[in-house]
């Protein structure tokens, strides 16, 4: 993943509620696994390999925020386990088909809960945060984005 790429959702998360939380972090894993299929395919396994293990790390943050006392919350739980499991095998085995199975999976998840999300208004999770202001500025082609430090306490309130 590209450090641009990085900054895009890094923005994204400071202004998402919890549903577009999850959304992301589906977005994040298809990214992660979109590379790793990439350079597995290329013939570089150490960069498919990391890949692989970052999508597995998003993946372990969707198990962490699953509700297990709901049956939808238990049914997600597994199949993020089942997913876990199958990106390891592929690493180990250099499948891209495995891998693809995965991603497939993701991408119908994400599709949902772009559904749900136009729902749910609640408020952006974080708060306090900076303010970015982004635009055409001082160049014909080139965007130029402004961070206004209003505090240097933002993030979570605790």
């Amino acid at each position: 993943m590209t450090q641009e790429k990085k900054q895009e959702y890094t923005l994204k998360i400071t202004q998402a509620n919890k549903t577009q939380m999850i959304t992301i972090l589906y977005e994040m894993v298809i990214d992660y696994i979109s590379d790793a299929e990439a350079a597995m395919t290329n013939g570089q396994r150490d960069i498919a390999d990391r890949n692989l293990l970052y999508a597995q790390n998003v993946i372990d943050e969707l198990i962490r925020s699953v509700n297990l006392k709901m049956e939808l919350g238990r049914m997600l739980h597994k199949l993020y386990i089942f997913s876990k499991t199958e990106l390891t095998a592929a690493g180990v085995q250099g499948s891209v088909k495995r891998i693809g199975k995965v991603k497939q999976n993701f991408k119908s998840l994400h599709a949902a809960y772009k559904e749900i999300e136009s729902e749910d208004k609640s408020a952006p999770t974080m708060g306090n945060i900076q303010t970015v202001y982004a635009g055409l500025t001082y160049g014909k082609h080139s965007l130029n984005e402004d961070v206004t430090a209003a505090s240097m306490n933002r993030g979570y309130m605790a």
